[in-house]
């Protein structure tokens, strides 16, 4: 039987870790990793490549935690499009292999508290884990505060995790193209504005995807890398009209930026809204999709 630990929210802080570490039933996972983007050439173009921070993890980890690779444990390997979430039966593998079973309550440590954390929490959500949280400031807020580290896996317990899919947050391509132009959807692009505009751009197609919005992710976070409070992201997310009444469809490159907008949507208690996991991956590289762009 899984230990039962209740989280006090969806997001904690590293004084709250601290004081939490070892107590039966909670897992910290440390995702640490990276999205390595070329310069963009002449025409604007760039190049990125998907990686974990497994040495890094074996180099300094908070106490405790499990490694997970976002690139490797919890995707789809068969799926030609690149990062796609993992089918269920092999989310319900990587999530066993740490310890995390159904009553486990999960932190979520990335570099800094961002996207790549996010991306977990949308996926066990996804599969019907609610008891899961961000560690505000990530592994940069922990180490910057001099707290202690360590080299030594965890010892791993037996953990048995079901997943319940929930297939109204996540959207797929035929969802997003119904949605484009509608009324009661609002299409939200997670990346950069040069991006967004077309000035720089991956894949066979620059711009953006017709009619979406653009709300870049990096408004969420304060100066100091944290999270913004409630408050201040609901003014945030309705600056960018979002958080209004409609369904909100978030995506990005790659499925994973985007689950930071999803995350503060729900902060403020607003659930209405999907992830598109294909994202710019694959809605780029399919011709008869509509894209908009300010570039020339």
């Amino acid at each position: 039987m899984n230990n039962r630990f209740d989280l006090p929210g969806t997001l904690v802080s590293t004084t709250w870790l601290a004081g939490n570490l070892g107590k039966p039933g909670l897992v910290v996972v440390d995702i640490r990793g990276y999205v390595n983007s070329t310069q963009p050439d002449e025409d604007g173009h760039q190049v990125a490549t998907y990686t974990g921070a497994p040495d890094e993890y074996a180099a300094g980890h908070i106490p405790g935690s499990v490694f997970v690779d976002w690139t490797q444990d919890i995707i789809d390997p068969d799926d030609p499009v690149p990062a796609q979430i993992a089918p269920p039966e092999r989310f319900a593998a990587a999530m066993e292999a740490t310890g995390i079973g159904d009553g486990t309550a999960v932190v979520i440590a990335d570099h800094a508290g961002g996207h790549f954390a996010t991306r977990l929490w949308w996926a066990l959500k996804y599969y019907g884990h609610d008891n899961a949280a961000i560690l505000d400031g990530g592994y940069k807020a922990w180490i910057g505060e001099g707290r202690s580290l360590s080299t030594e896996p965890p010892a791993v317990g037996e953990a048995t995790f079901t997943p319940n899919a929930r297939p109204e947050i996540i959207a797929s391509v035929d969802d997003v193209l119904a949605a484009v132009g509608q009324q009661g959807t609002t299409i939200v692009d997670a990346r950069d504005a040069k991006v967004f505009s077309g000035e720089t751009y991956r894949g066979s197609r620059r711009g953006h995807i017709a009619s979406a919005v653009n709300a870049p992710v990096g408004q969420f976070l304060d100066e100091n890398g944290l999270w913004r409070s409630a408050g201040e992201l609901k003014d945030i997310l309705a600056g960018n009209g979002l958080a209004t009444g409609d369904r909100v469809i978030a995506y990005c490159n790659g499925g994973v930026t985007a689950t930071a907008v999803l995350f503060a949507l729900d902060r403020i208690g607003y659930t209405n809204y999907a992830n598109y996991d294909g994202s710019w991956n694959e809605w780029a590289e399919r011709p008869e999709l509509p894209v908009e762009s300010k570039a020339s």
